[in-house]
This record gives C-alpha cells, sequence and structure tokens, in this order.
C-alpha cells in the first residue's frame, strides 16, 4: 500500500513536472522561431583592377579553383558591366545609382543617397565590409558612418601590400593611404603582413559572429587584388615564373581559343588587333623582366583565390552556405596605366617596389576586348559576374541578360523582402535606378533596362538593348555597334545608322545633365559627330 501510494505520489509529481516543462517549452520554442530568419544571407566579392579573362572560368589560365567552383555550382553572366574606374563602380555598386556629379570626390557618396549598409541593416540584417572602400576617409563618409556594423580595409586608394603604410610614390612627397577599423585609425601592421589575407581574416570573423545569431547578414570583400603595386608571396609568384615567356600576342590568342570553347565568346566576333600603347612581343626588350611582371599578377590573384576559398570553407562550417548568394565580379578592366614609369631595376612582387604590368598586359588581361580601365569600351567596362547559390540558382549554367553593378541594390532588397526607402535620416532619397536580378539569378529573364550608361574621363557610352554608343576621346566622335554580332566593337555602324547615333547621343546628353556629368555652363561638352 505504501508502495502504490509513493507510486501515485510520484506520477502525480511526474505529470505536474511535465506539463509545466511543457508550459514553458512551448514559448521558447516559438521565440527560437521568431528569433531563426530564413532570408538569404549575401556575400559580394570584388576584386580591383582584375581584367575580363583572368579567372579560369573567364577564359583565364591562373589557377582559380575556388572562383572556378562558384562558376561549376552558379550562375556565369556573359553582359554585365561595371563604371570602369574604382571610386565611380564603387559608389554605384552601394547605392544603386549611377554616379553623380563626374565621378568627383566625395560627393559620389551624400546624404541623399542610402548604401547597401544601410537599406539592409534597415530590413535586419547583419552588415560588414572588410577591403578597399574608397568613397571618404573621414565622418561622415566612413564605411562605418553608412550602415556597416563591423569595417575593416583601407579607406582610400590602393597601398602596399605587405605594409599598407608605406608612403606611396606614385604621390609626390609619398602618400600614406588611410586604413582603418570601425571608427578608428590603423597605423602599425605586424610583420608578416599581407592585406588580401587580413581582409579575409575578418570577412571569415563577420561571418562566424553573424552567424551564431540566427539573423541573416550582408558581407561585402572589397580585395585591392590584382591592383598595383605589384605585391604578391614568393611562393605564389614562383607558380608562375616563367610561364609568361610567350608574350602577351599568345596570351591573347590562348585566353581567346578557350573563351570560344566554353561559350563566353562568339566566334564571328574578330579578335582586336594591338592597341597602340602595346608592342610587338618580339621587339620587347627584357623579356624575363616582364614576365616577372605577368607573373606577380597572376600569383596576386591566385593568392585572392585561395583568400576565397576560405570564406567558402566559413559559410559551410558554419552551416550557411545552402542558403548564401555569393557573388564575384571586378571593379573595372585590367589597368594600362604606368605610374613611376618602366623600370626593369624594379623587381616586380617585392615590398620594396612600386611595379605594374603596363598596358601589354592589361590588354591580354581583357581579351577579347578593346581598351582597358577608365575607358568606356568593354575593355573598360565589362566584368566576369559568377553568382552561386544552392538554394536557387541551377549550377552550371550561363545568363545573356545584361546587367549593371546599380542592380545589386534592388536584387538583394527583394532578397531581403523589403523596399528601397524614399527618406533616410530626414533626407528625401535619390530614386534607384537599378533593376532586380532575382529572376535572372533563378534561371529567368526580365525586363531589362531601357538603357545604360557609362562616363569618366572623357570617355562615355550609352547601351540601349543590342546597340552600344562610344566616345572614343582619342578620335573624339562617337561609334556605334552591334554588340550581338560584334561586342568586340570593331565596326562602326555610325555611318549606316546616323538617326539612331544621333538620338542615342542625345539620350546620354540628357542623363549627363541629370547625374552632374555636365554642368549647364558647359553647354558644348560632350557632343561631335555621330
Amino acid at each position: 500500500m505504501t508502495r502504490q501510494i509513493g507510486t501515485g505520489t510520484s506520477m502525480r509529481c511526474m505529470l505536474v513536472a511535465l506539463g509545466l516543462a511543457v508550459m514553458f517549452a512551448a514559448p521558447c520554442d516559438a521565440v527560437k522561431k521568431e528569433v531563426k530568419d530564413a532570408r538569404p544571407n549575401i556575400v559580394l566579392i570584388m576584386a580591383d583592377d582584375m581584367g575580363f579573362s583572368d579567372i579560369g572560368c573567364y577564359g583565364g589560365e591562373i589557377k582559380t579553383p575556388h572562383i572556378d567552383s562558384l562558376a561549376r555550382d552558379g550562375l556565369r553572366f556573359k553582359q554585365f558591366y561595371n563604371n570602369a574606374k574604382c571610386t565611380t563602380t564603387r559608389a554605384s555598386l552601394v547605392t544603386g545609382l549611377y554616379p553623380r556629379n563626374g565621378g568627383r570626390g566625395i560627393t559620389l557618396l551624400n546624404d541623399r543617397m542610402v548604401t547597401l549598409g544601410e537599406a539592409l541593416k534597415l530590413a535586419g540584417y547583419q552588415t560588414a565590409l572588410s577591403g578597399k572602400w574608397h568613397l571618404g576617409s573621414r565622418a561622415p563618409h566612413r564605411p562605418y558612418d553608412r550602415g556597416f556594423d563591423e569595417y575593416y580595409g583601407l579607406m582610400d586608394g590602393c597601398s602596399n601590400f605587405f605594409n599598407p603604410v608605406q608612403p606611396d610614390p606614385k604621390f609626390k612627397g609619398g602618400r600614406v593611404r588611410v586604413f582603418g577599423e570601425n571608427d578608428r585609425l590603423i597605423k602599425q601592421f605586424p610583420k608578416g603582413y599581407y592585406t588580401t589575407d587580413a581582409f579575409t581574416d575578418h570577412a571569415v570573423s563577420c561571418i562566424r559572429k553573424f552567424t551564431r545569431t540566427g539573423k541573416p547578414f550582408f558581407v561585402h570583400v572589397t580585395y585591392t587584388a590584382p591592383h598595383y603595386p605589384l605585391h604578391a608571396k614568393d611562393k605564389d609568384v614562383a607558380k608562375y615564373k616563367g610561364k609568361y615567356g610567350m608574350g602577351w600576342e599568345e596570351l591573347r590568342r590562348q585566353r581567346h581559343e578557350r573563351q570560344v570553347k566554353m561559350g563566353l565568346i562568339d566566334s564571328k566576333w574578330k579578335l582586336p588587333g594591338r592597341e597602340r600603347e602595346v608592342g610587338k612581343w618580339e621587339d620587347a626588350k627584357h623579356k624575363a623582366w616582364q614576365d616577372l611582371r605577368m607573373a606577380a599578377y597572376a600569383a596576386m590573384i591566385d593568392s585572392m583565390d585561395q583568400n576565397i576559398g576560405r570564406i567558402l570553407k566559413a559559410l559551410k562550417d558554419t552551416g550557411v552556405e545552402k542558403n548564401t548568394l555569393v557573388m564575384f565580379l571586378s571593379d573595372n578592366g585590367g589597368c594600362a596605366e604606368t605610374p613611376g614609369g618602366n623600370n626593369p631595376a624594379y623587381i616586380p612582387g617585392k615590398q620594396e617596389f612600386y611595379t605594374h604590368c603596363g598596358p601589354a598586359w592589361a590588354w591580354a588581361q581583357n581579351t577579347p576586348f578593346r581598351r582597358y580601365k577608365s575607358w568606356s569600351h568593354e575593355g573598360g567596362i565589362a566584368t566576369p559576374l559568377v553568382a552561386r547559390w544552392p538554394a536557387a540558382v541551377k549550377g552550371g549554367t550561363w545568363t545573356n541578360e545584361v546587367g549593371h553593378i546599380i542592380d545589386f541594390m534592388p536584387t538583394f532588397l527583394e532578397m531581403a523582402g523589403t523596399s528601397y526607402p524614399t527618406e533616410f535620416k530626414g533626407k528625401k532619397i535619390i530614386p534607384m535606378e537599378g533593376k532586380s536580378l532575382v529572376s535572372v539569378l533563378k534561371g529567368g529573364t526580365r525586363e531589362g533596362h531601357g538603357a545604360i550608361y557609362w562616363h569618366w574621363a572623357g570617355t562615355r557610352a550609352v547601351r540601349e538593348g543590342k546597340w552600344k554608343l562610344t566616345w572614343d576621346k582619342r578620335v573624339k566622335r562617337w561609334s556605334l555597334y552591334d554588340m550581338d554580332a560584334d561586342r568586340t566593337e570593331m565596326k562602326d555602324l555610325s555611318g549606316e545608322h546616323p538617326k539612331m547615333a544621333k538620338r542615342m547621343a542625345g539620350q546620354w546628353e540628357t542623363w549627363a545633365k541629370k547625374t552632374g556629368v555636365i554642368r549647364k555652363s558647359k553647354k558644348k561638352r560632350g557632343k561631335g559627330k555621330p
């Protein structure tokens, strides 16, 4: 009897305890469900001054297995555009707007614009930026002031990769670039430091930190590689030293052959000949030094790819890989600039020297297109864009849809389930100019832009459907090209279609006045015979 009473008492106690546990557990589970946010994460990675054909999945011979894996498991764009220049590209990318005031100074980012960091933060996203900013180094223009919870990197230009506070000899007197973390400056760097690694360390740290909260995140990684100065680790340079002895002409031919074979480039497009700055390889002096220039450049891209592998591993390790969109692109085409001139005594790759590739290798980097960074020809504005999002994007696919960096803002906001603000911090915001790419990412099409525009340093262009009108600052006239039949811009059709050329030139003028490229006091600027 005693046993029965004891058993009944124990049972009652157990039932009461179980009831209490259920009563209190249910709200806790509900809270957990509310905290867990199923919206996708976004990782946007951008290289600096990288050519159209440098990475393996766009025809290059440089070892980029991790970027290539994004292509294998995701979508490649054949016709995606940047703004041909570091600053203007970054301004458009973070705002969804065309650059204002012709790309001059910190006016690229003002209080009538909202950044991706600010817009996604309003939607409940955690935000971080690792790497180059180049849109202002003082409050209120720093990343930390413009919506990024975490920031680490270079706020202006491109510095020494091994020691960012080493003076930049490109400027008279030696200018020291501004480096910072959140709202503080960094003026000392440890031995063995390398910016590409450090930017990745910060990005990986943010990903691991953000995933612990259960809330979605946006991490923007902006590498300075492979922008000059050519600084690379010896072990990476060793992989490529001696492999570019074939010269820039043969390199361009080999890359073009691979591009045609993979279906990236139409074989009917003519491969343009050497630019006027590019001499024949057979006439080039100091061939071993020339080979080393390209080897150091390749090593910088190789190192960047290794670090992108670390980012992809962090996404996998934290269990968010499937529901994370990862995108990779370049801010402009390969760079032909030669600050400091060509001096074979300067050893490419080494910390002590400030070296660059020069126009001949840049010409090969931009295969199959004409011109370079800062030009509105395809060699300046065309970029690879690879997008992997396992939950939504079919692997190993291509799209021929035309896109522009202003499209990132509406794309990410649609993914976040939020809208673009009309006002921010009491200011009326300039209406967004991009169009969402979500339907394209998912394998479909979209209603594209009526027209896309460019301007930088005297070059300009407008693309409308298959037609592109480009102002060549060398010959000072407009040229019209059919991008379906001739994307390498070899046959000027303005003489055959003068009315179209004139109309598109007028359209560009209207856009230029709207965005401040042309000011009212300069009525004749940008005009020329079509």
